[in-house]
C-alpha cells in the first residue's frame, strides 16, 4: 500500500499525459476533416452504404448495406467518439440496402431518416420502422426537388432527383432514391438500385447539366439493368463506382455494363476490390 502511495503522482501524471494525447489526437481529426467534404463508398459486402461528412461536421449516411459489417466499416472512417449521425437515407426497403440500419440506430444517435415511401413485408423492414417510431426519429419522404443543405457556409447541399412520384406500387428498385451531393465544382450522383427506366424518367425531367456529375455510383451494384449508354453519356462522370461483394453470387458488376465503361473510356474502382473508396473534396479539387 505504502509502495502504491509512493509511486501514486507518477501514475496520475503518466494518466494525464494519456488523457492530453487523446483530447490532441480528436482535435487533430476534427480539424482534418474540417477543411473538406468527405465521401466515403463503404465496403458493406454485397451491398450499398455511402458516408457523407461536411467540412461542419454534419454527417450523412446513404443506405446501410445487409448487415452488421456496416458498423465496423463506419468505425475506420469516423472519429471514435462521435455516436450520432445527423441524417441517414433508405434509398429503397430491400435489405442489402436497410439490413445494417436497425443495429446502428441501437448503437448512433439518429436525428433524421429519408425514405423513398415504399414499404416491404421482410422483417428488417419492420424492425426498422419499429426503431424510429421507438426513438422518435424524424421520418422524411423523398420527393423531387428537395434541397437538403449539408453545409450552409460551404453551400455544401443533397439535391434530391428522384422520386418524383408515389413509388409505392412500382418495383422496389425502380423507386430508389437519386441524389446529387454538390460542393463547388464537384458533384457525386448517387442512385441507389436505380434501373434504366427509372434513368429515363430523370433524363425526362432534368436537364443534362443537372445530371452531370464527377463521381457516378453506378446503380444496383453494377448491374446490365442500370447505367444506360445514354446515361453513362449524360452524366459523363470521371470516375464510376461499384459498390458490390467479392465474388458475389449475382455476378455484379456484369460484363455488359464494364462493356459499356470500356467503350466511353470511364473508369471504375470497385469496394469489392478496394474497400473503403474514400473522396475529398474542397470545392475546386477532387481526391481520392
Amino acid at each position: 500500500m505504502k509502495r502504491i502511495r509512493k509511486y501514486f503522482p507518477y501514475i496520475l501524471l503518466i494518466l494525464l499525459f494519456i488523457f492530453m494525447i487523446g483530447i490532441w489526437f480528436f482535435v487533430f481529426r476534427y480539424s482534418t476533416h474540417n477543411n473538406y467534404l468527405k465521401v466515403v463508398f463503404l465496403d458493406v459486402g454485397q451491398g450499398d452504404s455511402i458516408y457523407i461528412e461536411a467540412p461542419n461536421g454534419r454527417q450523412m449516411l446513404i443506405d446501410g448495406g445487409p448487415d452488421a459489417k456496416l458498423l465496423s466499416s463506419l468505425a475506420e472512417v469516423m472519429p471514435f467518439a462521435d455516436r450520432s449521425i445527423d441524417m441517414i437515407v433508405a434509398t429503397h426497403p430491400d435489405a442489402d440496402h436497410i439490413g445494417g440500419f436497425p443495429l446502428l440506430i441501437d448503437n448512433y444517435k439518429v436525428t433524421s431518416i429519408i425514405e423513398n415511401g415504399a414499404d416491404s413485408p421482410s422483417k428488417v423492414f419492420s424492425s426498422l420502422e419499429e426503431k424510429i417510431a421507438n426513438k422518435k426519429i424524424n421520418k422524411i419522404i423523398a420527393r423531387r426537388g428537395m434541397h437538403i443543405i449539408l453545409d450552409d457556409k460551404k453551400n455544401i447541399y443533397f439535391d434530391i432527383l428522384f422520386p418524383d412520384r408515389d413509388v409505392s406500387k412500382m418495383d422496389s428498385n425502380d423507386g430508389s432514391i437519386v441524389g446529387k451531393l454538390v460542393y463547388g465544382n464537384n458533384s457525386f450522383l448517387l442512385t441507389g438500385d436505380a434501373t434504366i427506366y427509372t434513368e429515363n424518367l430523370i433524363e425526362w425531367n432534368e436537364k443534362d447539366s443537372t445530371i452531370h456529375s464527377d463521381v457516378l455510383k453506378l446503380g444496383h451494384h453494377g448491374s446490365r439493368t442500370s447505367s444506360s449508354t445514354l446515361w453513362l453519356e449524360k452524366v459523363d462522370p470521371s470516375i464510376a463506382i461499384v459498390s458490390a461483394g467479392k465474388d458475389n453470387r449475382y455476378g455484379h458488376p456484369h460484363k455488359e455494363l464494364l462493356d459499356r465503361l470500356l467503350a466511353l473510356q470511364i473508369p471504375f474502382l470497385s469496394t469489392a476490390e478496394k474497400g473503403n473508396i474514400i473522396f475529398k473534396s474542397d470545392g475546386k479539387n477532387l481526391v481520392y
